[in-house]
């Protein structure tokens, strides 16, 4: 048992106590629990969300994922110093409320950059060629002769692929398309990239030029109040008629009435898309019975090696927070 992690009661040592809101695996959760006294809820819902607000208000430390942790929820948290996320998205969170209360804000970026975009590339590939569309076409047996050309795809190598965002995963799916299919990179970033540029040959470009220059327009952004709905209708007719477009970041980023628009209208040629502007899908949304559409649930960082590590991660965080010790990924 380490000592920074006991505050003084009356003359005794207690631990620190912890509200992890997210399933976590055994042996982390073990080892949260020899240093501070746990309360673990493996997910938040209706009816538990009561008991998770009032355990809040006694923690010196929160640990999860997926849930919206607000000013009314926080406020009356008044040991709080830690929040640690896991996840690398920090949107839940109001960032600015967390450093005026001085809580530190921990996420889990690096282990999950080419998970997601292993994912991003899987939806380029699957939307490219139609994988989904004609697995479907199998499965139901409707394979009875040669394919011809209503059973066609598009080519991904040696095509411009378009990066809206050249952070680490950015930089991961680039890097893929230059080095794996020999595709020429445009980007769009807040700062030049020289390494990326020396690397693959990317050029940086305005935003306006990529859209009408690349065969595919991949978001890879963090949401902010700059990049929210910055993919609309007119955006969309910027982009070339047998463009396929991507998304793996934020649905938020994307006007999705516009986008459903420009895919019905044939505007675009095609999406890919694993994150949406509401998740789950409501019923009645139309994007998942489109043809030409691909769209997972969310998956980017979803395999089993992957997410135990962002765990992980996010316990390293919280102890060290806890500590008094720097977390090693603080937001703020």
């Amino acid at each position: 048992m380490r000592w920074a992690n006991l505050e003084p009661n009356r003359g005794k040592l207690v631990k620190k106590h912890v509200v992890v809101y997210k399933k976590l695996a055994e042996p982390l959760l073990a080892r949260l629990r020899a240093e501070c006294e746990v309360t673990y809820f493996e997910a938040i819902d209706a009816g538990n969300r009561a008991a998770f607000a009032a355990a809040i208000r006694g923690a010196h430390g929160l640990l999860g994922a997926s849930v919206r942790l607000d000013r009314e929820l926080l406020d009356p948290a008044e040991d709080l110093r830690i929040i640690s996320t896991i996840s690398v998205g920090v949107d839940q969170f109001d960032v600015d409320y967390l450093r005026e209360r001085g809580i530190l804000l921990a996420n889990t970026p690096d282990v999950l950059t080419e998970t997601t975009a292993d994912t991003i590339f899987a939806l380029i590939l699957a939307s490219a060629r139609r994988v989904v569309e004609l697995a479907e076409f199998v499965k139901a047996g409707r394979w009875t002769r040669s394919v011809g050309e209503s059973q066609y795809g598009v080519n991904v190598h040696g095509k411009t692929i378009g990066m809206l965002g050249m952070g680490r995963i950015g930089r991961a799916v680039a890097r893929r398309a230059a080095l794996g299919f020999g595709m020429q990179v445009l980007y769009v970033n807040g700062e030049a990239v020289p390494e990326v540029e020396a690397a693959l040959g990317a050029r940086q470009v305005a935003l306006d030029d990529l859209l009408a220059g690349s065969d595919f327009v991949c978001v890879v952004l963090p949401l902010t109040a700059q990049t929210e709905r910055m993919m609309g209708r007119r955006e969309f007719a910027l982009m070339r008629p047998d463009a396929i477009f991507i998304n793996g970041s934020r649905g938020r980023i994307v006007d999705e009435a516009a986008l459903i628009e420009a895919l019905q209208q044939g505007t675009i040629h095609g999406a890919g898309l694993d994150v949406f502007e509401r998740e789950p899908l409501a019923p009645d949304n139309p994007l998942p019975r489109m043809a030409n559409v691909v769209a997972l649930p969310h998956i980017g960082s979803a395999t089993h090696e992957t997410r135990y590590a962002m765990a992980q991660q996010a316990v390293d965080n919280l102890l060290a927070g806890l500590r008094g010790e720097r977390p090693r990924h603080l937001v703020s």
